[in-house]
């Protein structure tokens, strides 16, 4: 072998390992599993819907698509994993009206900047919230437990999913627009309110439709009205709306999904085109339908203009009713 030879062998074989790493990071996106972290513990709405997408997401990118639970502290402790997360797509986050719309006005100090920190990808839902109660709380209707209410101040409570979530705050709301006082006991999550309500515990709590509804379906707990403007879709289309007895009251919660700042835009535009395309699918939309909620896909760009409106219109209830964290 002469010289010459030996040179460019050698060459070669520095050269290998860079070709390789450089073939590695151009492999189309994704190439390995993706993991998705709900800011909550499982069992409300947004690990529900969550958790439908990963499973068809799984099927479209055809690489394991995960759901990882990271609750309790208002969402804060998922979203901040997420914000650290390296930024090459194969971390997202469920983004929803708490941690990106609330949070921002209800926590002084938040680690972080929903619009700054994260790019919107596409929202995946809106749907209404419901009040829900015990069989044993004496209230039936959203009339009659505001006469409740009225009657006995402050001896009420309910329970929400936790401080600043979309369901304390429209039930804060709905204090607030029907002039009562009824005291709130935060959990760490929708499933250990719910858990608390089967059994009694707690009489009255505000939840999403998605995660109350096989408990209302078979008598468990009973509606008293949901959080839209008008009457929602079946199953629930029976169940008055809270604004047919306080006039101008509305209200909806949203889950979409958001990734690291700096993740390159062709995987954001990727994955908003892929999550987009299943949320028009008609099989996953009866899903939706089947749980009286709504899919909202959107562009990158007009989700972002949505949740920054989201978040000015919820600081404005902050202040108005005077919401700090923890209660």
């Amino acid at each position: 072998m002469t010289v010459t030879t030996r040179r460019r062998g050698l060459a070669l074989g520095l050269a290998a390992p860079f070709f390789a790493t450089r073939a590695r990071a151009q492999a189309p996106w994704p190439s390995r599993p993706v993991r998705i972290i709900v800011p909550f513990p499982p069992g409300q709405a947004a690990d529900i819907f969550a958790r439908l997408m990963a499973e068809r997401l799984t099927e479209v990118w055809k690489q394991q698509v995960v759901v990882e639970n990271k609750g309790g502290g208002g969402g804060i402790p998922g979203v901040e994993a997420a914000k650290a997360a390296v930024p090459d797509g194969y971390t997202l986050l469920v983004a929803t009206s708490g941690t990106f719309g609330v949070n921002p006005s209800l926590y002084p100090d938040l680690p972080y900047r929903p619009l700054v920190d994260f790019k919107p990808i596409t929202n995946m839902i809106r749907g209404p919230l419901i009040i829900v109660a015990h069989p044993s709380f004496p209230a039936g209707t959203v009339a009659e437990l505001i006469e409740l209410a009225r009657k006995e101040p402050g001896r009420i409570s309910y329970g929400s999913a936790g401080p600043g979530t979309a369901q304390h705050l429209s039930m804060e709301l709905f204090k607030l627009m029907a002039k009562i006082d009824i005291e709130h006991i935060p959990y760490k999550g929708s499933g250990p309110a719910m858990a608390d309500l089967l059994g009694g515990h707690i009489k009255l709590m505000m939840d999403s439709t998605s995660s109350a509804l096989s408990a209302i379906r078979d008598g468990r707990i009973k509606a008293l009205g949901v959080t839209t403007a008008r009457r929602v879709m079946a199953p629930l289309d029976m169940v008055p709306s809270i604004g047919e007895t306080v006039p101008g009251y509305d209200s909806a919660g949203w889950s979409g999904f958001v990734a690291p700042a700096r993740t390159p835009d062709e995987i954001v535009n990727k994955a908003n085109a892929d999550i987009t395309a299943l949320l028009r699918d008609p099989a996953l939309l009866r899903q939706f339908e089947e749980r009286a909620t709504l899919a909202d896909p959107l562009a990158p760009a007009a989700f972002g203009a949505f949740i920054a409106r989201d978040m000015a219109t919820w600081a404005e209830v902050v202040k108005a009713t005077g919401t700090r964290p923890g209660n």
